[in-house]
Protein backbone atom coordinates (compact mmCIF):
# COMPACT_ATOMS: atom_id res chain seq x y z
CA UNK A 1 0.00 0.00 0.00
CA UNK A 2 1.46 3.79 -1.05
CA UNK A 3 1.81 5.89 1.48
CA UNK A 4 -1.09 8.67 -0.05
CA UNK A 5 -3.18 5.31 0.34
CA UNK A 6 -2.41 5.01 4.14
CA UNK A 7 -3.21 8.43 4.79
CA UNK A 8 -6.42 8.05 2.46
CA UNK A 9 -7.68 5.04 4.77
CA UNK A 10 -6.67 6.99 8.17
CA UNK A 11 -8.61 9.61 6.47
CA UNK A 12 -12.00 7.40 7.41
CA UNK A 13 -10.64 6.54 10.97
CA UNK A 14 -10.15 10.28 11.39
CA UNK A 15 -14.12 11.09 10.22
CA UNK A 16 -15.57 8.22 12.42
CA UNK A 17 -13.66 10.10 15.44
CA UNK A 18 -15.18 13.52 14.43
CA UNK A 19 -11.99 15.59 14.39
CA UNK A 20 -12.01 18.77 12.68
CA UNK A 21 -12.74 19.60 9.14
CA UNK A 22 -10.48 21.62 7.24
CA UNK A 23 -11.36 25.33 7.02
CA UNK A 24 -11.42 27.87 3.91
CA UNK A 25 -11.76 31.43 3.73
CA UNK A 26 -11.31 33.92 0.96
CA UNK A 27 -10.55 37.73 1.03
CA UNK A 28 -13.77 39.57 -0.12
CA UNK A 29 -12.16 42.36 -2.08
CA UNK A 30 -11.35 42.10 -5.27
CA UNK A 31 -9.90 38.46 -5.21
CA UNK A 32 -8.15 37.98 -8.30
CA UNK A 33 -9.31 35.00 -10.75
CA UNK A 34 -8.47 31.19 -10.03
CA UNK A 35 -5.46 29.61 -10.74
CA UNK A 36 -3.23 26.66 -10.61
CA UNK A 37 0.28 26.02 -9.57
CA UNK A 38 2.42 23.91 -11.55
CA UNK A 39 5.26 22.52 -10.26
CA UNK A 40 9.20 22.76 -11.93
CA UNK A 41 10.07 19.08 -13.01
CA UNK A 42 13.13 18.68 -10.72
CA UNK A 43 10.99 20.14 -7.48
CA UNK A 44 13.04 18.04 -4.86
CA UNK A 45 9.87 18.22 -2.28
CA UNK A 46 8.51 14.33 -2.42
CA UNK A 47 5.07 15.65 -1.62
CA UNK A 48 4.43 18.07 -4.36
CA UNK A 49 7.08 16.53 -7.11
CA UNK A 50 4.90 17.15 -10.47
CA UNK A 51 1.79 18.30 -8.99
CA UNK A 52 -0.38 20.44 -10.01
CA UNK A 53 -2.51 22.47 -7.57
CA UNK A 54 -5.65 24.17 -7.34
CA UNK A 55 -5.78 27.34 -4.92
CA UNK A 56 -8.61 27.64 -3.08
CA UNK A 57 -8.01 29.89 -0.36
CA UNK A 58 -6.44 33.51 -1.11
CA UNK A 59 -6.54 35.99 2.19
CA UNK A 60 -3.64 37.60 4.54
CA UNK A 61 -2.83 34.37 5.98
CA UNK A 62 -1.31 33.22 2.83
CA UNK A 63 -2.68 31.02 0.60
CA UNK A 64 -3.29 26.98 0.17
CA UNK A 65 -5.03 24.58 -2.16
CA UNK A 66 -5.31 21.17 -2.54
CA UNK A 67 -3.01 19.08 -5.30
CA UNK A 68 -5.70 17.86 -7.94
CA UNK A 69 -3.60 15.03 -10.13
CA UNK A 70 -2.48 12.74 -7.16
CA UNK A 71 -5.72 10.03 -6.86
CA UNK A 72 -4.82 7.48 -4.33
CA UNK A 73 -5.65 4.14 -4.17
CA UNK A 74 -8.61 4.03 -1.76
CA UNK A 75 -11.99 4.33 -2.95
CA UNK A 76 -14.15 7.51 -2.07
CA UNK A 77 -17.11 4.44 -0.98
CA UNK A 78 -14.62 3.28 1.93
CA UNK A 79 -15.22 6.91 3.00
CA UNK A 80 -19.09 6.20 3.18
CA UNK A 81 -19.78 2.59 3.02
CA UNK A 82 -23.40 3.67 4.05
CA UNK A 83 -24.63 5.63 0.86
CA UNK A 84 -25.64 3.18 -1.69
CA UNK A 85 -25.37 5.34 -4.69
CA UNK A 86 -21.05 4.55 -4.19
CA UNK A 87 -21.55 0.89 -4.77
CA UNK A 88 -20.41 0.62 -7.91
CA UNK A 89 -18.45 3.69 -7.91
CA UNK A 90 -14.38 3.54 -7.95
CA UNK A 91 -13.98 6.90 -8.33
CA UNK A 92 -10.68 7.47 -5.44
CA UNK A 93 -9.78 10.20 -2.78
CA UNK A 94 -7.11 13.16 -3.88
CA UNK A 95 -3.59 13.61 -1.88
CA UNK A 96 -4.69 17.21 -1.03
CA UNK A 97 -1.15 17.68 0.43
CA UNK A 98 0.91 17.45 3.22
CA UNK A 99 -1.02 19.65 5.78
CA UNK A 100 -3.69 18.41 8.34
CA UNK A 101 -3.83 15.18 7.18
CA UNK A 102 -6.90 14.59 9.69
CA UNK A 103 -9.01 16.55 7.48
CA UNK A 104 -11.22 16.11 4.51
CA UNK A 105 -12.32 19.16 1.65
CA UNK A 106 -13.72 18.50 -1.83
CA UNK A 107 -14.09 20.42 -4.53
CA UNK A 108 -17.03 20.44 -6.63
CA UNK A 109 -19.57 22.18 -9.25
CA UNK A 110 -22.67 23.26 -8.97
CA UNK A 111 -25.18 26.03 -10.66
CA UNK A 112 -26.48 27.38 -7.51
CA UNK A 113 -24.66 28.69 -4.63
CA UNK A 114 -24.62 26.26 -1.54
CA UNK A 115 -24.61 26.97 2.02
CA UNK A 116 -20.95 26.37 3.45
CA UNK A 117 -18.82 26.40 0.55
CA UNK A 118 -16.52 29.09 -0.79
CA UNK A 119 -16.40 30.06 -4.37
CA UNK A 120 -13.25 29.27 -6.22
CA UNK A 121 -14.40 30.23 -9.99
CA UNK A 122 -17.34 30.37 -11.42
CA UNK A 123 -19.85 27.79 -10.70
CA UNK A 124 -16.83 25.67 -9.09
CA UNK A 125 -17.03 25.32 -5.12
CA UNK A 126 -15.09 24.18 -2.17
CA UNK A 127 -16.06 23.20 1.29
CA UNK A 128 -15.20 21.03 4.02
CA UNK A 129 -18.94 20.26 5.42
CA UNK A 130 -19.57 16.64 5.99
CA UNK A 131 -23.50 16.79 5.42
CA UNK A 132 -22.78 18.75 2.39
CA UNK A 133 -20.68 15.76 1.01
CA UNK A 134 -22.76 13.68 1.80
CA UNK A 135 -25.80 15.11 0.18
CA UNK A 136 -23.98 15.41 -3.01
CA UNK A 137 -22.49 11.72 -2.75
CA UNK A 138 -25.82 10.59 -2.29
CA UNK A 139 -26.85 12.03 -5.84
CA UNK A 140 -27.81 9.67 -8.97
CA UNK A 141 -24.30 10.47 -10.69
CA UNK A 142 -22.60 10.77 -7.18
CA UNK A 143 -18.92 11.94 -8.27
CA UNK A 144 -19.77 14.12 -11.05
CA UNK A 145 -17.72 17.12 -10.75
CA UNK A 146 -16.70 16.18 -7.53
CA UNK A 147 -13.21 15.76 -5.82
CA UNK A 148 -12.52 14.27 -2.15
CA UNK A 149 -9.28 15.46 -0.51
CA UNK A 150 -7.18 14.02 2.26
CA UNK A 151 -5.00 17.49 3.81
CA UNK A 152 -4.18 20.57 1.73
CA UNK A 153 -1.63 22.67 0.78
CA UNK A 154 -0.41 26.13 2.29
CA UNK A 155 1.79 28.46 3.19
CA UNK A 156 2.78 31.19 4.94
CA UNK A 157 1.88 34.93 3.90
CA UNK A 158 5.50 35.50 1.79
CA UNK A 159 6.86 31.53 1.27
CA UNK A 160 4.85 31.28 -2.06
CA UNK A 161 6.27 33.91 -3.15
CA UNK A 162 9.46 32.93 -2.55
CA UNK A 163 8.93 29.81 -3.90
CA UNK A 164 7.82 31.16 -7.38
CA UNK A 165 10.20 33.92 -7.26
CA UNK A 166 13.29 31.10 -7.61
CA UNK A 167 11.15 28.81 -10.18
CA UNK A 168 9.37 26.15 -7.85
CA UNK A 169 5.91 26.94 -9.23
CA UNK A 170 4.55 28.56 -12.85
CA UNK A 171 0.94 29.85 -12.37
CA UNK A 172 -1.72 29.07 -14.83
CA UNK A 173 -5.61 30.33 -14.94
CA UNK A 174 -7.77 27.64 -13.74
CA UNK A 175 -10.74 26.07 -15.15
CA UNK A 176 -13.37 23.18 -14.33
CA UNK A 177 -12.35 21.08 -17.24
CA UNK A 178 -8.90 21.18 -15.70
CA UNK A 179 -10.01 20.34 -12.48
CA UNK A 180 -12.57 17.67 -13.00
CA UNK A 181 -10.20 16.18 -15.74
CA UNK A 182 -11.13 12.25 -15.63
CA UNK A 183 -7.37 11.67 -16.45
CA UNK A 184 -5.59 13.26 -13.52
CA UNK A 185 -2.23 11.47 -13.65
CA UNK A 186 -1.86 13.53 -17.18
CA UNK A 187 -2.34 16.45 -15.96
CA UNK A 188 0.97 17.31 -14.93
CA UNK A 189 3.18 16.74 -18.10
CA UNK A 190 0.59 18.68 -20.24
CA UNK A 191 0.06 21.84 -18.39
CA UNK A 192 3.98 22.05 -17.59
CA UNK A 193 4.28 21.92 -21.13
CA UNK A 194 1.94 25.02 -21.41
CA UNK A 195 3.19 26.87 -18.19
CA UNK A 196 6.67 26.39 -20.03
CA UNK A 197 5.64 27.88 -22.71
CA UNK A 198 3.75 31.04 -21.01
CA UNK A 199 5.52 33.85 -19.08
CA UNK A 200 4.36 34.09 -15.90
CA UNK A 201 4.25 36.74 -13.64
CA UNK A 202 3.65 37.52 -9.78
CA UNK A 203 0.27 38.87 -9.04
CA UNK A 204 -1.52 39.16 -5.88
CA UNK A 205 -2.64 36.72 -4.11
Amino acid sequence: MTSMARLARALLLALLAGLPPASFAEDEASAPPAWLLVSRADLPDPNFNESVILITQRNRLGPAGVIINKPTRVRVAELFPDIKALNTVDDKVFFGGPVALNTVSFVFRSAKEPDDAVEVMKDVYVSSNVDLLRDLLSRDRPTEDLRVFVGYAGWGPTQLEDEMSRGDWRRLDADARTVFSRRPEALWPLLDQKASSVRVRWGRY
